[in-house]
C-alpha cells in the first residue's frame, strides 16, 4: 500500500474530504513558532485542523476557553478557504460534560469568535453529555447545521450504541477517539460500526502521546512539567515492558527505511480509507516527518509481523490516571 501527501480521504458518506493526515494543536503554545507550524503544514498539503474550546495549555488552566481556537484562527487566517477547521465543545471544568441546547448553542458561537470565521467544517461533542440524550444533542447540532452555523457534525470519545442513536438522528461525519499501536479498544465496537455507517474515524494520540516515535527512553526523558508522567503507562514496570515493544518497532522501521512514527502512522492508514489521524506536534520539522508516513507502503507481510509484534491489548497500563 501506498500513499501520497496530496491523496485526500473522505470522512463520512455526505463528502468531508480532507488530506490524509491532519494536525492536532492542542498541545501548542500561544507563540509564533506555532503559528508557523500551522501555516507550514497548509503549505505541505495538510487541510485538516484539530482543536477545541479548552485547548490552551497555561490559558486552560485558568479556566479561559478558547485560547487555542484563537491561536488557530490568527494561523489561518486568509487561508480560511484552504483548510477544514475542526473544533469541540463540552468539556467543562466544573460541571462535567454538558450538551444541553443552551450551552452547545453558546459554545458555538464563542468557537466562531474565537476562530475568526463563519463557520466551522466540523463540530464535535468533546465528551457524551451523561445528563442530556443524545438525540437532543445532535438534534440541536443539527439545528447548527440548517443555520450554517457548522457544515458537519461529529462526536468524541463516544460508544457505539451512542454513535447508533446520534446517527439516527442526523448523519454523523466523524468520530474522534484514540487509537494507535497500543490504543486498540476502538477495535472492539467502534470501528466495525463505523465502517457499517459510513462514518469517519479521527484517532487521537495516534502515536502514543509521543511514546511510539521512539524519542522517549527513560522516564526521566519528559521534562517535570509534562502531564504525561502522571500517566499510568509512562511508569515504573509499564514503562519497562512498553518500551520493549516499541524497541521492536524501531527495528522493523529501520528495515523498512523510515522511523518508528512514521510506521505507527502507516499502520494506522492501512486500517482503512476512512481513517484520517491527527497527530500533534509543536514543530514543523515533525509535520515533514509525520507527513513521511504516506509515503510508506506496508505489504501483508508487513502488517503481520506488526500484529506479531504490537498486538492488541500489549500496552501496559491504563489509558488515563484512576482508569482502569
Amino acid at each position: 500500500m501506498s500513499y501520497n501527501i496530496t491523496k485526500k480521504r473522505k470522512l463520512g458518506r455526505v463528502g468531508l474530504e480532507v488530506s490524509s493526515l491532519g494536525l492536532g494543536t492542542m498541545m501548542m503554545p500561544d507563540n509564533e513558532e506555532s503559528v508557523r507550524t500551522i501555516q507550514g503544514a497548509l503549505e505541505l498539503g495538510v487541510t485538516m485542523f484539530d482543536t477545541a474550546d479548552l485547548y490552551g495549555a497555561e490559558e486552560y488552566l485558568k479556566h479561559r476557553f478558547g485560547a487555542n481556537e484563537k491561536l488557530l484562527g490568527r494561523a489561518l487566517k486568509g487561508q480560511r478557504d484552504r483548510a477544514v477547521i475542526a473544533t469541540k465543545f463540552g468539556v467543562t471544568h466544573t460541571q462535567g460534560p454538558k450538551g444541553d441546547p443552551a450551552y452547545i448553542k453558546k459554545s458555538v458561537d464563542a468557537s466562531l469568535y474565537q476562530l475568526g470565521i463563519d463557520y466551522i467544517d466540523l463540530y464535535y461533542q468533546h465528551r457524551v453529555d451523561p445528563n442530556t440524550p443524545i438525540e437532543e444533542t445532535v438534534g440541536t447540532m443539527a439545528d447548527l447545521v440548517k443555520e450554517g452555523k457548522i457544515r458537519y457534525i461529529g462526536l468524541s470519545e463516544a460508544s457505539a450504541e451512542q454513535i447508533r442513536r446520534a446517527h439516527a438522528i442526523h448523519p454523523i461525519t466523524a468520530v474522534e477517539t484514540e487509537y494507535s499501536l497500543w490504543s486498540r479498544e476502538v477495535e472492539d465496537q467502534v470501528l466495525p460500526l463505523l465502517k457499517e455507517l459510513e462514518i469517519g474515524l479521527v484517532p487521537y494520540s495516534p502515536l502514543g502521546r509521543g511514546f511510539l516515535t521512539g524519542q522517549i527512553k527513560k522516564f526521566e526523558d519528559l521534562p517535570e512539567d509534562d502531564y504525561r508522567r502522571h500517566y499510568p503507562r509512562f511508569q515504573g514496570e509499564n514503562f519497562a515492558k512498553n518500551l520493549e515493544v516499541v524497541s521492536l518497532i524501531e527495528k522493523l522501521a529501520t528495515q523498512k527505511g523510515c522511523t518508528a512514527a512514521q510506521l505507527g502512522l502507516a499502520w494506522l492508514l492501512a486500517q482503512g480509507d476512512h481513517i484520517v489521524p491527527i497527530p500533534g506536534t509543536k514543530r514543523l520539522e515533525r509535520v515533514q516527518e509525520n507527513l513521511g508516513a504516506l509515503q510508506v507502503a506496508l505489504t501483508e507481510e508487513d502488517l503481520a509481523e506488526i500484529e506479531r509484534i504490537s498486538p492488541k491489548g500489549f500496552a501496559a497500563g491504563a489509558r488515563y490516571p484512576g482508569s482502569v
